[in-house]
């Protein structure tokens, strides 16, 4: 091929338009069984629009705008629908499911190793996101812990925790929504965080998505491991969430400093009794598969020029460090896909 794509995520479908209306041979290869992406494993409850559960603004991906009928049923159905019906529509070369298990230099080419079959490429872009590689930060005594614990990737929905007593730890927007769902069914919840909640007010306009995704590319490019685009951004101050903040709801407490049997305890000897705790604490790039091209720099993370890996041309990440969002997929997407027509034409030729 001359490129090979893995994911078809939003990042994946917005390189494969791209390549597309650029004449080249390519192929996405994706671990799931249908459309969708991380989408078809978010929780029920997740809406695109309309309440205090709606997912961060989703963006069109290019050439068919994402126009739900109603934008009231959950996520991850009409996500889904939406990304199956653009692969139709542009005819996009999806297989599935493929897993990528290794890729390698092979001389001039790449090879990709799957759980089916092998590919020699060109190029390679990697769009594997993150919903694949939860984090759960190491704690003293987790261990120990008589409870349940779960990552927000296995949020079953809060009726599973009716009459619990659920410890939410995560700063980010998943434990706010898994926090207003769970106080009604919830015997008592605790939300717990490393650094106090950033509440912003106001539209989050061009300007701030802009300077908010410098950051985090300015990290990208010295090779450090990314940080989410929303770590920067703050929490928008919605009427729900300040609902929630009057009614002790989102009252947060610091970082515990070890797990019991029975629940958390603070520095100070304060203990919370919990019977669950739910780690709402992100997750961190899919990309184990590329470690035998030796991508990553000291600092820890896979040094980009744009989209580009700086230690190898051949290899670009969508939907990494600053492009890990919706619209920045589409954007970093795009670009990659136009780089990586230049880069080949001569190959083409």
């Amino acid at each position: 091929m001359d490129v090979v794509v893995i994911g078809a995520g939003q990042a994946g479908l917005s390189t494969a338009y791209g390549l597309r209306r650029a004449g080249l041979d390519f192929v996405v290869l994706d671990a799931e069984e249908a459309p969708g992406g991380a989408w078809r494993h978010r929780w029920d409850s997740l809406r695109v629009s309309g309440d205090a559960f709606a997912a961060h603004r989703i963006h069109s991906l290019p050439g068919l705008e994402f126009a739900p009928e109603d934008p009231s049923r959950p996520a991850n159905e009409v996500v889904p629908e939406y990304f199956a019906a653009y692969e139709k529509t542009f005819a996009l070369p999806v297989e599935r499911p493929v897993r990528v298990t290794a890729v390698r230099s092979a001389g001039e080419l790449l090879a990709v190793e799957t759980d089916r079959e092998a590919w020699t490429t060109r190029a390679l872009v990697n769009a594997t996101g993150t919903w694949t590689h939860p984090f759960v930060p190491s704690y003293p005594g987790a261990a120990v812990f008589r409870g349940r614990q779960l990552h927000a990737v296995d949020f079953p929905g809060a009726e599973a925790f009716r009459g619990q007593r659920v410890v939410v730890i995560g700063g980010g927007t998943s434990a706010v929504q898994f926090l207003l769902q769970l106080a009604p069914v919830a015997a008592a919840t605790t939300w717990v965080t490393r650094t106090p909640p950033r509440w912003r007010e106001g539209p989050f306009d061009s300007d701030a998505g802009r300077a908010a995704v410098a950051l985090v590319e300015e990290r990208v490019r010295k090779g450090l491991p990314p940080r989410p685009v929303v770590s920067v951004t703050g929490l928008p101050l919605t009427p729900a969430y300040r609902e929630a903040i009057d009614a002790g709801i989102l009252d947060r407490r610091p970082m515990f400093s070890r797990i019991t049997p029975d629940g958390v305890e603070w520095a100070d000897g304060t203990r919370e009794p919990a019977d669950v705790l739910l780690w709402a604490t992100g997750f961190r790039p899919a990309i184990g598969h590329l470690a035998p091209l030796h991508l990553r720099s000291p600092e820890g993370g896979i040094a980009l020029d744009g989209t580009r890996a700086v230690l190898d041309p051949r290899v670009h990440l969508v939907g990494y460090g600053p492009s890990a969002s919706t619209i920045g997929a589409n954007r970093a997407g795009r670009a990659a896909a136009h780089e990586l027509a230049e880069y080949l034409r001569p190959a083409a030729a």
